[in-house]
């Protein structure tokens, strides 16, 4: 039996980090990818523009007036990989890039999902991630953080 395979958490993290490749965002890609209980992806996204807003037609950058940034136009990929998913999420877990803003949290904790496995976590510092693990601790959802990076192999025994 071969050996040198990736763990279930590179796997679905593999997942998320390929759906970040196609934001157009130039300074924060994020993906997501949704799992049900019997490991089987059920919703995927990355942080975009909503349907039928082309991307050439509106702001990028994250400096300037609000309406002149990127921020009260992209769809974060959490919220893209709820909207995306195809069943029911009770009970599933969310394997994202970077941790969910406070807004995303509120989104994973509505939909059902139990579990967030996340990479990156550059924003520890805010107002807003303490407004997200005030929210997951009340809620009951758990978080833990993995190191994929160039999606290593594991021996198994």
């Amino acid at each position: 039996m071969r050996k040198d395979y990736i763990s279930w958490d590179q796997y679905f993290m593999g997942v998320a980090k390929l759906s970040a490749l196609r934001s157009k965002d130039p300074s924060t890609q994020v993906g997501a990818c949704i799992i049900n209980s019997d490991r089987r992806i059920v919703g995927i996204g990355y942080n975009g523009l909503p349907r039928g807003c082309e991307d050439q037609d509106f702001p990028w950058g994250n400096q300037g007036e609000y309406t002149e940034t990127k921020y009260p136009y992209v769809v974060h990929a959490e919220a893209n990989a709820i909207l995306n998913a195809t069943q029911n999420l009770k009970g599933s877990s969310i394997f994202v890039t970077l941790f969910p803003c406070n807004e995303c949290t509120k989104l994973i904790i509505q939909s059902g999902i139990r579990e967030i496995v996340y990479e990156s976590n550059k924003y520890s510092d805010s107002k807003e991630h303490a407004a997200a693990i005030k929210m997951l601790k009340a809620a009951g959802v758990s978080y833990r953080q993995i190191e994929v990076g160039e999606l290593s192999y594991v021996e198994t025994t």
